[in-house]
């Protein structure tokens, strides 16, 4: 503290978190890759984690002031059209024009099928759009997504896919990573309102998604960097794929934009909403597969992970300078 004020702030962490982010992906490739056995043994945190993470975030959710940003059904339907169809056409597109095997096509259609319902909020407020929509919309696009992933599956893998993907992981997701957390939320919402002790809580929490998100990306990193560098000609494969939904999906988004009649904060939004994927959450998935399938769908899904998060600080320069000004 200086003069009365104190150096660091959660406004200061806010504006400075992506470089928290560059630093967890370092210290987790760090460890993965420098202590392999301890990089193995996180695998078992990664779930707890994100579940812990996405409670700071859903307790940071207005509940009982949602209701103008849920009847923005522009924005909504916006999101539905760009993540629920637009989307999956250019996935399908992208590994009809480079091909991978199976294990490696499974992995790219569970990470770019899903919409990101975590740090997308974060790059979507320093990409000067209107986070508070896509704060109210991740339980939306979480729930529609755990029901048209099968269906995508089954319609680009066919039988394969439905016989490897089971309802058990995708329940278990489900259950611990969005309906306990957000009812955890919801709970401590509803006890905290109007009690001095209640609100020191709700502030106390609101410096947890920053720590936590970085928390999430270490233990990520770290359990699976070992596969990526074993399969790098595999992730190096897939590459162009990532790259190729990364330029694209924001013109898309920018035409349906347009199409909805957004304003500038909900058009930024969509970009973002449309461009980022689900990358943390659907690991889980992943992991639950058969052996012969997990480690290397794990793998493709982490490398989707780091392409994305360099190209989210792209993003968050070009979206309000070129894609959508002011």
């Amino acid at each position: 503290m200086i003069g009365g004020r104190r150096l660091f702030t959660r406004e200061v962490m806010e504006k400075q978190q992506t470089w928290f982010y560059v630093a967890a992906l370092l210290v987790g490739a760090g460890i993965g890759l420098g202590m392999p056995d301890w990089g193995s043994a996180l695998v078992y945190t990664v779930s707890p984690v994100l579940a812990c993470l996405l409670y700071t975030m859903f307790v940071q959710i207005p509940f009982l002031q949602l209701r103008a940003s849920i009847s923005n059904l522009r924005f909504i339907g916006s999101l539905l059209v760009a993540n629920f169809v637009v989307v999956p056409m250019v996935v399908w597109l992208l590994i009809t024009l480079f091909p991978q095997t199976s294990a490696v096509s499974l992995g790219v259609y569970l990470v770019l099928l899903t919409p990101c319902i975590d740090y997308v909020i974060v790059f979507t407020q320093l990409g000067r759009g209107n986070e508070k929509l896509m704060l109210a919309s991740t339980p939306m696009l979480f729930v529609v997504q755990m029901i048209m992933l099968p269906v995508y599956l089954w319609l680009f893998m066919g039988s394969e896919a439905a016989q490897i993907m089971q309802l058990g992981p995708f329940a278990e997701a489900f259950l611990f990573l969005i309906v306990i957390p957000l009812l955890l939320a919801i709970c401590t919402q509803a006890v905290s309102k109007g009690r001095p002790k209640g609100e020191a809580i709700l502030n106390a929490t609101a410096w947890l998604p920053v720590p936590l998100m970085a928390l999430a990306l270490i233990v990520v990193v770290a359990s699976q960097i070992g596969q990526v560098y074993e399969e790098w000609a595999v992730m190096v494969n897939v590459l162009p794929i990532y790259v190729a939904f990364m330029i694209v999906m924001p013109v898309f988004s920018r035409i349906i934009a347009r199409m909805f009649r957004l304003d500038v904060g909900a058009g930024r939004a969509l970009i973002f909403s449309a461009s980022t994927r689900n990358s943390l959450v659907v690991l889980p998935l992943a992991l639950a597969l058969p052996a012969e399938w997990s480690a290397i769908t794990a793998a493709v899904i982490v490398t989707q992970t780091i392409v994305e998060l360099a190209g989210e600080l792209i993003y968050i320069r070009v979206v309000p300078a070129v894609l959508i000004k002011d």
